[in-house]
């Protein structure tokens, strides 16, 4: 376990949500619920120490996007040092809500993945509600909103999208619920190819 992670929850346990990082097993789970055979734009809100970054960063093609939001400056400055020589990550030490404007300074239409640990459970509803509202602008028709959860209990408030499957994932320390909010491609009522290719390729 990293002991900046450890020290970090010890200060601020809501905003960290978790004692020890997410398992390998869980990481691979969450990977795997996304397609890497094209150039992806990604975010993720509240990395860490980037268990789930590295994973992410290690499937991307080169000409992909890593945006990710981590609130805690020394967790920001951690993830800096780590993905320094590669361009394709960008770190933002920043709130999540951040992500519309960061999009657009960089010229980016859209995401096609956005990945997030963070305890939406404790966010007051407005935030909450606002934050989910970003979040299904800033995908693209057909991309995908995945979260790992402790409680399932954003379902009933996520009701943006278009559809929504979860899996309680045991092979972590606590069990996760893992849920993929999809936003669908309005032009034909469904997924895009390659959301569908990585479902069922998470479901194997």
């Amino acid at each position: 376990m990293s002991v900046l992670f450890l020290k970090r929850f010890l200060q601020r346990p809501f905003q960290v949500a978790s004692i020890i990082p997410s398992s390998k097993a869980l990481v691979e789970r969450v990977a795997r619920k996304m397609d890497f055979t094209e150039s992806r734009v990604i975010a993720e809100y509240g990395p860490g120490e980037g268990v789930h970054s590295r994973e992410i960063a290690k499937r991307m093609l080169p000409g992909s996007k890593l945006l990710l939001f981590e609130l805690d400056a020394d967790l920001s400055r951690h993830l800096e040092r780590q993905f320094a020589n590669d361009p394709r990550v960008h770190v933002i030490n920043g709130d999540a809500a951040q992500l519309p404007q960061e999009l657009e300074r960089r010229g980016i239409p859209r995401c096609d993945y956005i990945v997030s640990g963070i305890p939406f459970s404790i966010l007051e509803i407005e935030k909450k509600r606002a934050l989910l509202e970003k979040t299904y602008e800033a995908l693209i028709p057909g991309g995908s909103f995945i979260i790992y959860q402790v409680t399932n209990e954003l379902r009933q408030h996520a009701t943006l999208f278009d559809h929504a499957e979860s899996e309680y994932f045991l092979q972590n320390i606590p069990p996760m619920f893992i849920t993929v909010f999809d936003k669908a491609d309005k032009r034909n009522g469904h997924s895009h190819p390659a959301m569908e290719r990585a479902h069922a390729t998470a479901n194997q």
